[in-house]
């Protein structure tokens, strides 16, 4: 398993494979060391592992972004700009360092064991089904199954694996895709070329195709990780049924929420403190969150905007939410989530307010974006598939197909459906071009 995912990162990344091998034979050593120590050795060693950590993301990721905007600060000074030679952004470094940070953290804390086997430290970072775009799994979460796995290895979870491949694959390629064409062809038009109406459609056509993009990248590593006899943490739950944004968090990238939490929030003191410097923690973990998935100002301030409306729920809004009822709070949660996701596709904030703009002008004309029958089924389906989980019966539905230890009916059940999938998927593969998942650029 260790030799396939080194060959499965090697074949995207030839280059940046030996710097990843070679920081985690470091963390190796240093955690073992740390382990050993006690006081300010032993913080000096985890400080030592968070500056090789974060140095590397800093530099390969976040490089360009800190010389362009010093450049542009030159320019308006009227200093002379500097030549740069732009970083190229290794596939899935982002999820590798805060896989790394959190292993390296527990055992600072004493809550893991340093790994004695390189080779199981390097599966744990480097395992291919999850080491592009997640979920962040924590060591501790997966030290015994790398040790030993027989109480997973059962062709029942292996049949629940690849049922869970390919309804995850079955949601980006059939679902997401088809969204895409028409989103990328908005986004790719000025504001200025398009109608509110079809500012509309694109932007909601876009909250749904990067939830079956995202989630359906998860569902491809759980059900790889089950195929292999892994259990991987759950990553979505239904996040636009949330009705605040406090609960789309808890729905939202699972994995991510709860890393910033304890790895960040909890530690600068969280809810334990004065209630300014409680939001001032909020905020920060959540400028730190928007800065995690790219470096752009467009990211910033989609963190910065998810932060405030924490603030907000804090400061009495969830409990406004709460008295006018679950419908209501549900629209809502899901229009306030909406208009940041516009922040989040759109290349740069001058285009963002631009179709801010454009969304609420309400010009009451149409143009040539047209929706033909498939997007509109496609976008039919997506609402279907977000929402379902309303309901209390649906929202537990979905693990009649993925239980650990599934009915033999439901089991088969998911598996026809799986087979169904298979066919559907793999021809739209073949008749159709690349389209990388969306959190493949972070």
């Amino acid at each position: 398993m260790l030799l396939g995912s080194l060959f499965f990162y090697s074949w995207g990344e030839p280059f940046f494979v030996m710097a990843v091998v070679a920081a985690i034979v470091a963390d190796y050593f240093i955690a073992r060391k740390m382990a050993a120590s006690e006081g300010r050795r032993r913080k000096g060693l985890l400080a030592l592992s968070l500056v090789l950590n974060v140095g590397l993301l800093l530099y390969f990721k976040y490089a360009n972004f800190f010389v362009t905007n010093l450049q542009a600060l030159y320019s308006l000074v009227g200093a002379q700009p500097f030549s740069w030679v732009e970083v190229a952004l290794p596939v899935g470094i982002s999820f590798i360092t805060f896989q790394k940070i959190s292993y390296m953290v527990d055992v600072y804390r004493g809550t893991v064991e340093p790994q004695r086997k390189l080779q199981d430290l390097m599966l744990y970072i480097l395992m291919f089904p999850q080491l592009i775009a997640g979920p962040i799994v924590r060591y501790k979460d997966i030290a015994g199954q790398l040790a030993d796995r027989q109480a997973d290895d059962t062709y029942e979870r292996r049949v629940v694996g690849f049922s869970r491949f390919m309804f995850g694959l079955g949601k980006k390629v059939l679902i997401a895709n088809v969204l895409a064409e028409y989103v990328d062809a908005v986004f790719a038009a000025s504001p200025g070329d398009f109608s509110s109406g079809t500012a509309w459609i694109a932007i909601l056509a876009y909250t749904f195709q990067i939830y079956f993009d995202f989630s359906g990248y998860s569902d491809m590593a759980l059900g790889l990780g089950l195929m292999l006899g892994f259990r991987f943490p759950e990553n979505f739950n239904f996040p636009y049924i949330s009705q605040s944004i406090t609960e789309f968090w808890r729905r939202w990238h699972i994995t991510l929420s709860s890393w910033i939490k304890d790895y960040l929030y909890i530690p600068m003191g969280g809810n334990r403190v004065a209630v300014p410097r409680m939001y001032f923690n909020l905020v920060f973990a959540f400028f730190i969150s928007g800065f995690w998935h790219g470096a752009a100002w467009t990211f910033i301030v989609w963190g910065l905007y998810h932060g405030f409306f924490l603030i907000l729920d804090r400061l009495g809004l969830k409990k406004v939410l709460e008295r006018i009822g679950k419908l209501p709070a549900v629209i809502f949660t899901f229009f306030v989530a909406m208009v940041g996701w516009i922040f989040f596709r759109a290349d740069n904030l001058t285009y963002a307010f631009a179709y801010l703009r454009r969304m609420f002008a309400f010009d009451g004309r149409w143009d040539e974006f047209y929706c033909d029958r498939r997007f509109l089924f496609i976008f039919f389906v997506a609402i279907v598939g977000s929402f379902w989980g309303i309901f209390k019966k649906g929202e537990q539905f979905q693990y009649k197909f993925f239980a650990e230890q599934p009915e033999r009916k439901w089991l088969l059940v998911g598996f026809g459906m799986a087979v169904v999938l298979y066919v559907l998927c793999g021809g739209s593969l073949l008749a159709g071009g690349l389209n990388p998942f969306i959190y493949f650029r972070f």
